[in-house]
């Protein structure tokens, strides 16, 4: 979510029980424009918060010109003192698609072999890596998880240049409201997997400067969105199923729409028996 309308777009997602205390919204104000200014990004979202025993982690991302580009990422535990996370690796990911349970609170906390998968503990082991992740680690990599398999935009809110670099698509004025009650009107901004096994008669109604993302309509497991219209239909808001907490937002035929989690950073993996 844009710093600037955080107050208006928490309001709009304020119906899942999602928001932050009045004290939380003036830190943020005040905090994040010196986060950009400091690092110079061309734009800070808000992402939300992942909430652990003892503490939370409230997230930001910093973003460049190419939307598409690699994000930084940025926590605090007071909405004021920001600290910049290391990008996360493929071992890193790895480790904690197997931890399980919540959050503590503290970055500086060690995960010994007890919390990661017993399984995937041996292989690390056997390669000659000690599969030990501090919580700060695990934060980092949480993040990249949900962004990947929930991070989601409007069809045609951005734009893919010949050169291959995404850009807001400054002619974006909304969805239609038939459109936007459809699954297949949004897109994951991240790089697609779907799109590629596609034949060329099935790319061939596809206009690859707008449709060049993964659409929800083929996410699996089929049901893990929610969506409905809110505000007296003047409101679409999508629920990811998947990861509990993650609520996005648009209003039809204006440019308000994003994002945002407010959760324990764990994957529902139960939800195939639940649909």
């Amino acid at each position: 979510m844009e710093v600037q309308s955080l107050p208006a777009a928490l309001a709009l997602v304020a119906s899942g029980g999602t928001g932050l205390s009045p004290e939380r919204r003036a830190a943020l104000g005040a905090s994040l424009p010196l986060v950009q200014r400091d690092y110079r990004f061309e734009r800070v979202w808000f992402w939300g918060c992942i909430q652990g025993v003892r503490g939370t982690y409230y997230i930001a991302e910093g973003l460049g010109p190419d939307r598409a580009a690699p994000r930084s990422r940025l926590y605090s535990l007071n909405c004021l003192d920001w600290s910049l996370l290391t990008p996360a690796t493929k071992e890193m990911l790895a480790l904690a698609e197997q931890m399980k349970g919540r959050f503590q609170g503290d970055p500086s906390f060690d995960y010994s072999l007890s919390e990661i998968n017993a399984e995937a503990a041996a292989r690390l082991v056997e390669s000659g890596k000690e599969p030990v992740m501090k919580e700060e680690g695990r934060l980092v990599a949480t993040i990249e998880l949900i962004d990947r398999a929930v991070g989601i935009v409007p069809r045609g809110a951005f734009v893919k240049t010949p050169l291959g670099a995404v850009h807001e698509n400054r002619h974006f004025e909304g969805l239609p409201l038939a459109e936007a009650k459809k699954l297949s009107s949004y897109f994951h901004l991240t790089e697609p997997v779907n799109l590629k096994n596609k034949t060329l008669l099935e790319k061939a109604d596809l206009d690859p400067s707008t449709d060049f993302l993964d659409s929800l309509e083929h996410d699996i497991p089929r049901g893990s969105w929610s969506i409905q219209l809110e505000k007296g239909g003047a409101v679409v808001v999508l629920r990811s199923l998947l990861w509990l907490g993650l609520t996005f937002y648009h209003v039809p035929m204006t440019k308000q729409f994003g994002y945002v989690y407010f959760g324990t950073g764990e994957k529902n993996l139960d939800l195939p028996f639940m649909l």
